[in-house]
């Protein structure tokens, strides 16, 4: 299932096209909107984020399961932003395309502890 939540709180079910359309041209100066896609035979995290940046462009994130797999970019342009979105929530496979993504994966991954040979007191 496919659900909208604003930094507000407001949640929608199922959102319609009207509805992340109107959410995303609702968001105003540090306001963020997240479309996730919530499956019980699927693990993991899957959804897309835009925050709307003090400057006045969107920037764009998703996130394919797995924390390496996590990704941002930015646009000044909401067509493009509400495009993606609204893209990525109909599954199709070329919604990534006119973007130049990277990959920040590495910035949410579980630190590395190394194991010592001595214990600690």
């Amino acid at each position: 299932m496919l659900i909208a939540t604003n930094n507000r709180g407001h949640a929608v079910k199922r959102p319609s096209k009207p509805a992340i359309g109107t959410m995303l041209a609702n968001l105003r100066r540090g306001d963020h909107l997240i479309l996730e896609r919530q499956d019980e035979d699927r693990e993991g995290d899957w959804y897309i984020q835009v925050l709307f940046r003090d400057n006045n462009t969107y920037q764009l994130e998703y996130r394919d399961g797995v924390a390496a797999e996590h990704y941002q970019t930015l646009t000044a342009s909401q067509d493009k932003a509400r495009q993606a979105l609204l893209d990525w929530a109909a599954g199709k496979p070329d919604w990534q395309d006119g973007f130049m993504w990277n990959n920040i994966g590495a910035m949410f991954a579980a630190p590395i502890i190394e194991a010592t040979d001595r214990p600690t007191p």
